[in-house]
């Protein structure tokens, strides 16, 4: 379908296009000297001593939780209302995920008062998520890892370039996750970094992204080794050269990008503030946002998929973040997640829905999207 307003939308130009041509041309396409620089200027970037680039943001949470040790019996408390990587991952690693409910109808993040009620004997990590760039609070989730001893996983697939207390999100923890899907704030297509100021699980990290081997195969084509040892469990969750590419060039527009959405952000937030049957969170959120997204929550009486249907008879795209983790299939019939309540995160995943944000939006685009929300609602179409 050709949407009059898209979800999203990606912010390249002829410079992504010449960086990846670049690579093309110079016949060097695995990881390398540019992903070298990539990670160099994305740490540089976030203030922090180690970014590592990897695959993807889901192969980012996988590495997160198997560098830290999680394994058969441990427990990683997390969101549920978060894309299913983050659970996922925990799973893959041998762990167990154990849901906590969100802060509130105003704040979608992880609840602290939530996080310490689930801890038992077997929790050793918890993995918050910066939900649509507001970043969590890290002053009490802090807190509660170091009253228990348990390392902190950012997953930041929201929140490129997100702040708090100063700091950006994704140094924070013991280390942070970010993603490159096409619809984050900055992309390589796929791809992901992960971060952290630990040299030691940098290390364990490099290794495992590249299947445990003691060389790479740049080293090789040097000749600074002819061979190897594989010194631990790894996988092929490499960044090629030609992403890396793209990644630099996203780099030097993210903080305009950001600046661009921020401002889209408070355009919507100005005019559907009197819209009786909308309700808009994190309006007093501490912190600085990357709003990567654009959440609303709809009335308890509006019918969502009639809401969304009607925009999308008028060529606005919409979505839904998210659909709880603990209700999927899988979950709830597989991994006896079946009895499992968290009321906040149930309520706001079955009334929130995500409106068109993306930095190329104009004054006249997000004015349209505005004018059909309020159309909608002035026709009085309620649940049925």
């Amino acid at each position: 379908m050709m949407w009059k307003v898209p979800l999203f939308d990606t912010a390249f130009d002829e410079k992504e296009v010449e960086a990846a041509q670049q690579v093309i041309r110079s016949g060097w396409l695995t990881m390398g000297d540019i992903t070298a620089k990539f990670e160099k200027l994305y740490a540089e970037f976030l203030g922090v001593k180690h970014a590592i680039a990897v695959s993807s943001g889901t192969a980012a949470l996988h590495l997160a939780n198997l560098s830290l040790g999680i394994t058969n019996g441990d427990e990683v408390i997390c969101p549920a209302l978060t894309f299913v990587a983050c659970a996922n991952s925990i799973i893959c690693a041998g762990g167990t995920p154990v849901f906590a409910d969100i802060t509130s109808h105003d704040d979608f993040n992880i609840s602290p008062d939530d996080i310490e009620k689930k801890i038992t004997e077997r929790t050793k990590a918890i993995e918050v998520v910066h939900y649509a760039g507001f970043p969590c609070n890290m002053d009490r989730v802090r807190k509660i890892a170091d009253k228990y001893k348990l390392s902190i996983i950012e997953d930041c697939a929201h929140a490129h370039g997100a702040e708090y207390s100063g700091r950006k999100c994704g140094t924070l923890g013991q280390v942070g996750c970010f993603s490159f899907f096409p619809n984050k704030n900055m992309t390589t297509a796929e791809g992901g970094m992960m971060t952290t100021n630990d040299d030691e699980l940098a290390n364990k990290i490099r290794l495992m992204r590249s299947h445990g081997m003691t060389s790479v195969t740049m080293d090789r084509h040097r000749g600074h080794a002819f061979s190897y040892d594989v010194v631990e469990q790894g996988f092929n969750y490499r960044m090629d050269e030609i992403r890396s590419s793209i990644g630099i060039v996203q780099l030097k527009k993210l903080q305009e990008c950001n600046r661009k959405r921020g401002r889209l952000t408070q355009i919507y937030s100005e005019r559907l503030s009197d819209i009786q049957g909308v309700s808009i969170p994190f309006r007093n959120h501490v912190g600085i946002s990357s709003h990567h997204i654009y959440p609303v929550l709809l009335g308890s009486n509006i019918n969502r998929e009639k809401f969304m249907g009607y925009l999308k008879e008028k060529g606005i795209q919409t979505s839904i973040h998210y659909p709880p983790i603990h209700k999927f299939a899988y979950y709830r019939q597989r991994l006896n997640y079946a009895d499992i309540c968290l009321n906040i995160t149930e309520d706001v995943a079955g009334r929130e829905v995500t409106l068109p944000l993306y930095p190329s939006m104009n004054d006249e685009t997000i004015q349209y999207v505005c004018d059909m929300i309020t159309e909608y609602f002035r026709k009085g179409v309620k649940k049925q």
